[in-house]
């Protein structure tokens, strides 16, 4: 799957868009028509958990979106792939239902 990443007002270091990938990549697992996704990873001023991740993905007929917050990057993606996953199956059942 195609995935850009854009990191906002900084340069995101190799690892973390690297990190970021393998694990979209393995939201293939639960549903394999993925087409293409997107991340936004942005610094808020305020806080302890400002790292803000947000992940749009694409699959045939709709568009799911994530976005989370936490101290780290890392924490935060985990986070919104989770709520992905979640959206994932759903719409799988729903799919398979054929009440998309």
């Amino acid at each position: 799957m195609r995935l850009q990443v854009h990191s906002i007002h900084f340069d995101a270091d190799r690892k973390l868009i690297d990190f970021i990938q393998q694990r979209v990549d393995k939201l293939q697992t639960f549903y394999d028509r993925l087409v293409e996704g997107e991340v936004f990873l942005r610094i808020n001023n305020e806080g302890i958990e400002n790292k803000t991740v947000e992940i749009k993905l694409s699959v045939p007929g709709k568009k799911l979106f994530a976005k989370e917050q936490a101290r780290t990057f890392e924490a935060a993606a985990d986070l919104a792939i989770d709520a992905l996953r979640n959206q994932l199956k759903k719409f799988k059942t729903r799919l398979n239902a054929g009440r998309v």
